[in-house]
């Protein structure tokens, strides 16, 4: 039984490369916060789910896994992308064991979701392993400007694409594992229809002030005011989800206090970091506010790089201690949070003052579509090396002496 278990695996692996074919040639289905919401509410339907997702996740890991096939072979090789990728092989094996069983037996429904929590805790450990990849080719290969673009490049796209998987997975476990979560006994899935903007920034707030104070006795106290230009008065509410603001918030905190502390040292009190929340008709915008010095232009592209982090490694695994904390991904994955639904999130720093972050949202819950990456000629476009010389002069640190140029009479 064990050899025919062996034969079968290899036999399965051995067509996997035909399935990442056949599934990336679909595009992605995007969906809006609107259809989620409609699908959980009015329409729940675990068979309708069971059917849409045993095609839309082969369809999404192919398209990404046939970028991860682009990287750098040194990259590639690396240990972590390399368990990374076998995660993904696994996952899209494990899915497609559902592909031709029937949608009307309950045990078929139950093994779905059972298949999914399974994949779900197995790409836990995703981000933090890919950035182990990219710590990995850093310290064994030297890194040039061209590759450094394409891991970018790369990056952005399979975290917007892990978002996606994600959001698709949580929303039919959390409905239709049948329990309601007692927490939050009127979110849909994972998503709060009548999201409170405050409640959410003040959660983030008191979340980053406890490791602020943890780690320097002291931390900057909060002051939030909202405008509704949509009402002309009362709280900011959206049909959200909660833990995906939340994640941009914490993160958006944890720098400003750690700014604020380190920047008034010798200050007998800290300024406070204030928030303002603004909802419009197009726009929900939020806007976080410190005196914590600034960062010069220069180095802002430089806070939303995955290459150019120099954080001690952390130990992957660890239960303890604030996410992603030591590789300085927060805000390159934060920012990736905001556009996953067509908002975003800017940096705008005023050196030796402070910076303002500004998260952008889609006010209504129909505009909130999924931004999802497609393989396509395009893309792969995106990973071959381009030669070409800039097309702007690059200043010299060096001037040139105009002195040698003097006209003779």
């Amino acid at each position: 039984m064990k050899f025919v278990r062996f034969l079968m695996k290899n036999v399965a692996l051995a067509n996997v490369p035909k399935h990442i074919d056949h599934f990336s040639k679909f595009s992605p289905s995007p969906l809006s916060i609107k259809q989620f919401l409609d699908f959980g509410s009015t329409n729940a339907c675990e068979k309708t789910s069971f059917m849409f997702l045993r095609q839309e996740l082969p369809v999404r890991l192919s398209n990404i896994m046939k970028e991860i096939n682009l990287l750098p072979d040194r990259l590639l090789g690396t240990p972590s992308v390399q368990l990374v990728q076998s995660w993904y092989v696994q996952s899209l094996l494990d899915i497609l064991e559902f592909y031709n069983r029937n949608p009307n037996d309950h045990r078929v429904l139950s093994g779905f979701t059972g298949a999914l929590i399974t994949i779900r805790n197995r790409h836990n450990d995703v981000v933090p392993t890919m950035a182990q990849g990219v710590i990995e080719y850093k310290e064994s290969f030297c890194e040039d400007s061209i590759t450094s673009q394409n891991v970018q490049y790369f990056l952005d796209r399979f975290y917007m694409s892990r978002i996606s998987i994600r959001m698709l997975i949580n929303q039919h476990t959390l409905i239709f594992d049948g329990t309601t979560n007692p927490a939050h006994p009127k979110h849909i899935g994972s998503i709060d229809p009548d999201c409170e903007v405050v409640d959410v920034v003040r959660d983030a707030y008191e979340s980053a002030k406890l490791l602020c104070d943890q780690y320097y006795m002291d931390s900057p106290t909060l002051e939030v005011d909202q405008h509704n230009a949509v009402s002309g008065s009362g709280a900011v509410h959206i049909v959200y989800v909660p833990s995906h603001l939340y994640h941009m918030l914490f993160e958006l905190f944890k720098n400003a206090m750690r700014a604020t502390v380190e920047n008034h040292e010798s200050s007998p009190s800290l300024p406070p970091i204030k928030v303002r929340v603004s909802l419009g008709g197009e726009d929900v915008t939020i806007k976080m506010s410190d005196k914590g010095g600034g960062v010069p232009l220069s180095k802002i592209d430089r806070l939303f790089s995955y290459m150019y982090s120099t954080a001690p490694t952390p130990h992957l695994g660890s239960s303890g201690g604030a996410p992603l904390a030591g590789f300085g991904y927060g805000l390159p994955i934060s920012r990736l949070y905001a556009k996953y639904f067509q908002g975003d999130l800017q940096l705008y720093s005023m050196e030796g003052y402070g910076t303002d972050a500004v998260i952008y949202l889609k006010a209504l819950s129909k505009d909130s579509v999924e931004r999802l990456p497609v393989y396509n000629k395009s893309a792969w476009r995106h990973y071959q090396h381009n030669h070409e010389a800039d097309d702007w002069c690059i200043p010299s640190s060096d001037p040139k002496n105009l002195a040698v140029h003097k006209i003779q009479h």
